[in-house]
């Protein structure tokens, strides 16, 4: 099991930049890859960025260039700075975890936080 407590959602308006922190329960070298996904009204969550064990990153199309993930080992916290922000990215964004177990692998979601985009 583990805990997710995401923070640094809000309104801001396109070109701005905002913060999101994800803070774990348990060490982050203990989870396999810790990911942003988002989801806007009426459609599906969908993948922003991932970041493995090992430091690989993984970005959707539409953000790459403009978002960054990266971790704090010691304070076992993932972040994504989102730099020129479009109303487009407006979203609940959900930070997650997956932690492998044997051959199963499980998804582990925060609350998710609010980020508005206005133009």
């Amino acid at each position: 099991q583990v805990q997710l407590v995401e923070s640094g959602g809000g309104l801001v308006q396109a070109g701005g930049s905002l913060r999101l922190s994800c803070a774990t329960s348990r060490s982050i070298f203990s989870i396999n890859a810790m990911g942003w996904y988002r989801q806007a009204p009426g459609k599906e969550r969908d993948l922003v960025a991932l970041i493995t064990s090992g430091g690989s990153t993984n970005y959707a199309d539409s953000v790459k260039g403009r978002f960054t993930i990266s971790r704090d080992n010691a304070e076992n916290t993932v972040y994504l700075q989102m730099n020129s922000l479009k109303p487009e990215d407006t979203a609940v964004y959900y930070c997650n975890a997956r932690i492998m177990r044997g051959r199963d692998l499980y998804y582990y979601w925060g609350q998710g936080t609010q980020v508005t985009v206005s133009s």
